[in-house]
């Protein structure tokens, strides 16, 4: 079958490892399922594995793409939940020592076919397209739970986005808005932050500009670049949510002082449960809202997108197509 892969791994020219071309036809084990996939969404996570940032040299060549919507194995249009959790763990499969991602242990979404577990297949609805429902499982999971599940967040609340233009700071200012909060968003680039405002946004400001309120949270993934900013538009008694470090996970000061002071909450989240991606899917079905996509492209232009997403040039999804 088909499939975009790495066979080896470049920390300095992570596209030489990327691969276009055929693979074997997915094992299928007791309690796995196969879903034909019509569209896969890219991640940064996609990237890291093509540097051997979470992928093990032994496990090559693997398959990439954590995100897909496709058809199960009766027609059915379903979404597919990226965390594999061990067989035996029951509750919140984040907090399964022993799971992983698509891609990581297992073979990945983009190609023809991926294989699943049973439990993680999640209906479509008929209102999302294949495009749009592709975007959900990674990008938009981690900010519906860092929103509601990790941040606790209500309507009337106000949250500050840092790095607008990413794909899960894009998919918290769009649900966070949809749920009735008060949305800031910062970024570097005037054009996205333009952007930020067409998108939900209700005021944006460049990064580490001095904030004319205090908000109740801040959804962080930008990491080393904007966490004092983050600390410091914290009203007292706030809290800080944070998945991910992209611009890097040392900090030169971690505003220690500020925390305990102003009796700030620094909370971790981690992608999100197959009932969160359920509750997702209903929430846009409900509302309309839906994820904005970048571009769309077919799968055997694989390449295209990821060399996007390595220069930055994306404010959305990035969506490949069978």
């Amino acid at each position: 079958m088909f499939a975009v892969y790495a066979d080896k791994f470049s920390k300095d020219d992570p596209l030489s490892a990327l691969q276009v071309g055929e693979r074997p036809e997915p094992e299928v084990p007791d309690g796995w399922t196969t879903v034909t996939v019509k569209a896969a969404s890219l991640n940064h996570h996609d990237l890291f594995s093509l540097r051997g940032v979470g992928l093990r040299e032994e496990a090559l060549p693997m398959i990439l793409g954590c995100d897909a919507a496709g058809y199960d194995e009766d027609g059915n249009e379903v979404v597919v939940h990226a965390v594999i959790s061990d067989p035996s763990w029951t509750g919140d499969e984040t907090f399964d020592p022993k799971r992983s991602l698509l891609s990581e242990r297992y073979q990945g979404t983009f190609a023809d076919r991926v294989a699943v577990p049973r439990r993680n297949v999640v209906p479509k609805p008929a209102s999302l397209s294949f495009e749009e429902a592709a975007c959900l499982p990674t990008a938009w999971l981690t900010a519906y739970r860092m929103l509601f599940t990790r941040g606790g967040l209500r309507a009337g609340e106000t949250v500050l986005v840092q790095g607008a233009g990413g794909g899960v700071a894009t998919a918290v200012i769009v649900l966070a808005r949809a749920a009735g909060l008060r949305v800031v968003a910062t970024s570097r680039d005037e054009a996205k932050r333009t952007r930020a405002l067409e998108i939900g946004a209700h005021e944006v400001f460049e990064s580490g500009a001095r904030l004319p309120m205090k908000v109740d949270a801040v959804m962080e993934t930008v990491g080393k670049a904007t966490w004092s900013h983050s600390i410091r538009s914290l009203r007292p008694g706030g809290r800080i949510v944070t998945s991910g470090t992209t611009s890097g996970p040392d900090l030169d000061d971690a505003e220690l002082t500020r925390i305990f002071f102003l009796q700030l909450s620094v909370v971790g989240s981690t992608m999100g449960t197959r009932d969160e991606l359920a509750s997702l899917v209903a929430m846009l079905d409900a509302t309309g809202v839906r994820p904005l996509i970048d571009r769309t492209l077919p799968m055997e232009s694989a390449r295209d997108g990821f060399a996007a997403m390595l220069d930055g040039d994306q404010f959305g999804k990035i969506v490949f197509t069978r």
